[in-house]
């Protein structure tokens, strides 16, 4: 995984790219926001040709921002990678599906989004991590000028393994239109649902509620916005179980954020399976363990996208992070 950012100068925004091992990975796809933004989506259903993608895109720039695939897709044409469609094995076709967040104009520049090369530093960014390394959080990547509600925005991850040894993860880029704290205690969503509760004291959050509205007044009314997720699991799936744990993992959305999936997100999950490990073949219901985990997952990882972020302020707004509103990351 990789991020590439911008911020300054007019920008507020970035690229994030998931790369598949060598070989590439089974991928599928959950849209449910009611505006989204994607790409190369289509290929994605079980019941078309392609069976393996080498990476995917997570962008800020709205549609615009979706040009970052045309630069992760000429590294892997020149790394060789894709789908073959000659004799030459440099003849192919790199399958790049991507999705977009709205961040238009938050750094204060409306043309200030990713493009081809951006999405080519990602990529080349995630090429050069190390397997198992920490995921940088916050404000990085897709997740540069994101916002949540009325707070900042950003990108979190979690993971975990099943007792069966199969590892599951999430990356989310955490831009909702909808809130993610309780407005009476200003409590996250998603640590409520875990049972994690750190009420804030009263003063605090009375202060906070105060800072918000001053800031919302400012900034006007709230864009459109998007959340977008990640699952992966080196479990042996088929693109139809895959797209059943993409489904399964927009839960985690909807115990982290309320509401979720209006007209004006554009709410959409990949799910990504590297199929080192096998499922119980004598287990009929050996997947539940690894669907019940991605929701799981991505509601922790919006918890930690939100306190990871960092306030922003620039000619494009204002946008308090939950840290320095509650004093805590």
């Amino acid at each position: 995984m990789g991020h590439a950012s911008r911020s300054g100068d007019g920008w507020l925004t970035g690229t994030t790219v998931v790369l598949a091992p060598e070989g590439g990975a089974v991928v599928a796809v959950d849209v449910r926001g009611g505006g989204p933004g994607t790409k190369e989506t289509d290929a994605l259903d079980p019941r078309n040709v392609v069976q393996k993608v080498d990476a995917v895109v997570l962008t800020g720039g709205s549609a615009y921002g979706l040009d970052a695939a045309s630069g992760v897709m000429a590294w892997l044409e020149e790394q060789g990678r894709g789908v073959p469609v000659g004799a030459d094995p440099a003849h192919v076709v790199p399958v790049v599906p991507a999705a977009c967040v709205f961040d238009l104009g938050r750094g204060g520049t409306f043309r200030a989004r990713p493009d081809a090369a951006m999405g080519r530093a990602a990529v080349e960014a995630a090429a050069a991590s190390t397997p198992g390394a920490a995921v940088p959080e916050g404000s990085v990547g897709a997740g540069t000028g994101a916002v949540a509600g009325q707070l900042k925005g950003g990108v979190g991850s979690a993971s975990t393994v099943l007792d069966s040894g199969i590892t599951v993860a999430a990356l989310v880029v955490v831009n909702a239109a909808g809130a993610v704290t309780d407005p009476e205690t200003g409590v996250l969503y998603g640590e409520l649902f875990q049972g994690r509760v750190r009420y804030p004291e009263e003063r605090v959050h009375e202060a906070a509620r105060r800072r918000l509205a001053e800031v919302a007044a400012q900034n006007g009314p709230p864009p459109l916005n998007t959340t977008l997720a990640v699952v992966a699991t080196d479990a042996d799936l088929t693109k139809a179980q895959a797209q059943k744990m993409a489904g399964t993992a927009h839960d985690g959305i909807a115990r982290a954020v309320r509401p979720v999936h209006l007209m004006h997100d554009g709410d959409t999950v990949f799910a990504l399976a590297t199929g080192t490990r096998p499922l119980d073949s004598g287990h009929p219901l050996a997947l539940n363990d690894v669907l019940a985990a991605a929701a799981d997952l991505v509601m922790r990882a919006i918890v930690r996208g939100v306190r990871a972020a960092e306030s922003a302020e620039g000619p494009g707004g204002v946008w308090l992070s939950y840290g320095e509103l509650y004093g805590e990351r």
